[in-house]
């Protein structure tokens, strides 16, 4: 006999929708308002992100447990009135657990009081287009008025999802530390039996049923479901179980993705008035390190113009215009004005005035005896004073006779310098007197026309009977090349003679002596003396052959090319799995990346294109760090694939 369902059995309701786009698949009796239970804490928590958004709450804030939060019935936490612990315990509790205690906790901190959060909840429940649905308190239980349909938690399951992907993980995990205990998830179940689940939310009470809103994903298809009304948690999990297929079943594989709008966050919406004290940093149980600091411009903090700074400028060309009119000076007596000049006159007649008897008086009296035009009367005695005090001046000595002081003396006293002794014969002072006293040939007119011949690739040998000079040089020495006219008795020979080097240098060099004649035909005749000339001459230079060129492929042959590694070994990926679109491997990436990032914040994001579909990878991680990211993320219910290097 099969079993009859008790009378007081809650109404069944379900819905199937395509999480990618938010098509409705399945509904029945999807907008019937019923009692959604502990569903309702997916609102608690999603206001409690909100807030931590938007830097008003952080996870490490304290929160002081109220009588009332520590008086709610199971499931419970385990609070107690007056306790302080940290938001970040609360949320797991919340979430995993499903306390009720830790929920109420949660309302009463942001929104000050059960009716003035639960106010707060139905306002956001409108803003993400829940239509149906009033919230009475902040865990769910049981309460008049306190309603909603399967289709409003739908939608409120897939905005927790695409608004807040970084905190979507929590809804995963098979336990979790709350500070006070270690909590177990209510819908482990579901999560361990079906493949690709990774949440969300378990929901009973006797008025409501078993509730569940459930999350799976497959390739590229996520499947979100809501059912109201269960029997028990293993018909509510089979129910759940033939939802699934068949929204998997319905869906298309190649699909836009569209994300909900987020639902705006209020400006003030943290009204702990319970606690003055709130948002002051380092109080116990305030926002942590949150200070609410406003940008907003009051008034403006440019300095008022001054009364008339508008007419500056024509304030500025009436005073050009008219200049200030003079103070009147004072009138002063004319006897006043006659002892006061003369006293002025005496005074500067003394100032100016040289004591008596010196040169400056003398000086003084011819000026003023020019002005009168007479001689003045200057005493004899003064005269002959005057010109004994100026001592003579020292006779200088004498020059020395020959040298150049003495020829000096002599040239400034007009007569003729006493002939120089004449240097010795060879010496080079004897060689410059000779050069000196020779008329200079190079004014003569003709030789500038004169251009010289090439010089020949090897010098001809002189002809027999006709000397040549010479010029014997040191190494690296510039010395006087001398040009001698060819006539028919030739000159001696001149060698000139170098400065020897110091003993203690080695003795230089001496190189092949160059001599260059010039025929007699070529010069104008003239009977001048030689003319001589400074010309440096070098040691013949010895050109290397060049190398031959080496060829191109000579150059590659011997190029050798070393490459370093600098990756550090980090030449493994992860595959997260393969898209109808490049969007659709972005946004995979990128969710992958949020829900992993202990793990693959390092690594880098890439899409390629294979067989019609688009991959999305994780490059640029090592092994460990692949194995461990697809460890993780399996464990969510996610695709993932590790990529070795080759």
């Amino acid at each position: 006999m099969p079993l009859a369902m008790p009378v007081s059995a809650a109404p069944y309701a379900a819905i199937v929708m395509d999480a990618r786009t938010g098509e409705t698949l399945y509904a029945k009796n999807a907008d019937t308002r019923l009692h959604p239970a502990s569903l309702t804490k997916m609102m608690t928590l999603y206001i409690a992100f909100q807030e931590i958004e938007a830097g008003r709450l952080s996870l490490d804030t304290m929160v002081t447990v109220s009588k009332n939060a520590a008086a709610q019935p199971p499931s419970r936490l385990g609070l107690k009135a007056g306790q302080k612990i940290a938001m970040r315990y609360l949320i797991r509790a919340a979430a995993i657990k499903s306390a009720n205690d830790a929920a109420m906790a949660i309302g009463e901190h942001i929104g000050g009081s059960q009716a003035a959060f639960a106010k707060r909840m139905t306002k956001t429940a409108r803003a993400l287009g829940m239509k149906n649905t009033t919230f009475k308190n902040p865990n769910g239980l049981t309460a008049d008025g306190h309603l909603s349909t399967a289709r409003d938690m739908n939608v409120l399951g897939r905005h927790l999802f695409y608004d807040f992907p970084q905190y979507y993980g929590i809804f995963s995990r098979r336990t979790a530390d709350a500070g006070l205990a270690t909590v177990t998830n209510t819908n482990s179940r579901f999560l361990d039996g079906y493949e690709g689940a990774d949440g969300i939310k378990t929901g009973y009470t006797g008025a409501a049923g078993f509730n569940l809103t459930a999350s799976a994903k497959r390739g590229n298809k996520r499947i979100i479901a809501t059912i109201f009304g269960g029997t028990s948690t293993a018909q509510r999990n089979a129910k759940m179980v033939e939802l699934m297929n068949m929204g998997f079943g319905m869906a298309k594989g190649n699909v836009r993705e569209k994300a909900p709008e987020a639902a705006p966050v209020p400006a003030d919406a943290l009204v702990a008035t319970a606690n003055p004290a709130i948002d002051e940093p380092d109080v116990e149980g305030g926002a942590a390190k949150t200070i609410r600091v406003s940008g907003e411009v009051i008034r403006s903090v440019r300095p008022k113009a001054r009364p008339g700074a508008g007419n500056t400028d024509a304030a500025v060309a009436m005073a050009a215009a008219e200049p200030a009119p003079e103070p009147p000076a004072p009138e002063v007596p004319d006897s006043v004005s006659a002892a006061i000049a003369a006293s002025v006159a005496s005074a500067l007649a003394e100032a100016t005035s040289a004591p008596e008897g010196t040169l400056d008086a003398q000086a003084q009296a011819l000026a003023v005896a020019a002005e009168d035009g007479a001689a003045p009367d200057l005493a004899a005695e003064d005269t002959a004073v005057a010109l004994a005090e100026v001592p003579p001046a020292p006779a200088a000595p004498a020059p020395a006779a020959g040298t150049l002081e003495a020829q000096a003396a002599a040239l400034a006293a007009g007569a003729a310098p006493a002939e120089t002794p004449a240097p010795a014969e060879g010496t080079l002072e004897a060689q410059a007197a000779a050069l000196a006293a020779a008329p200079a040939a190079v004014a003569e007119p003709a030789l500038p026309t004169v251009r010289p011949q090439a010089r020949p690739e090897k010098l001809a040998a002189a002809p027999a009977g006709q000397p040549e000079a010479e010029v014997v040089v040191a190494e690296a020495e510039t010395v006087l090349e001398q040009v001698v006219p060819m006539a028919e008795a030739a000159p001696a020979p001149v060698e000139l003679a170098v400065a020897a080097p110091e003993p203690a240098a080695p003795a230089p060099k001496v190189t092949a002596v160059e001599t260059v004649s010039a025929r007699a035909s070529d010069l104008p005749e003239t009977t001048e003396a030689p003319v001589t000339r400074k010309a440096p001459i070098f040691d013949p230079v010895q050109v290397a052959a060049a190398e031959p060129a080496q060829t191109e492929a000579e150059a590659d042959a011997d190029l050798v090319v070393i490459a370093k590694s600098t990756s550090g070994g980090a030449h493994w990926g992860v595959n997260v799995g393969a898209f109808t679109s490049r969007a659709e491997a972005e946004r995979a990436l990128m969710k992958t990346a949020l829900a992993e990032s202990a793990t693959l914040n390092g690594g880098l994001k890439k899409t390629t294109q294979k067989g019609g579909a688009w991959r999305a990878s994780f490059l640029g991680l090592t092994e460990d760090q692949a194995d461990l990211a697809c460890r993780r993320l399996r464990a969510r219910g996610m695709e993932c694939e590790a990529m070795g290097p080759g």
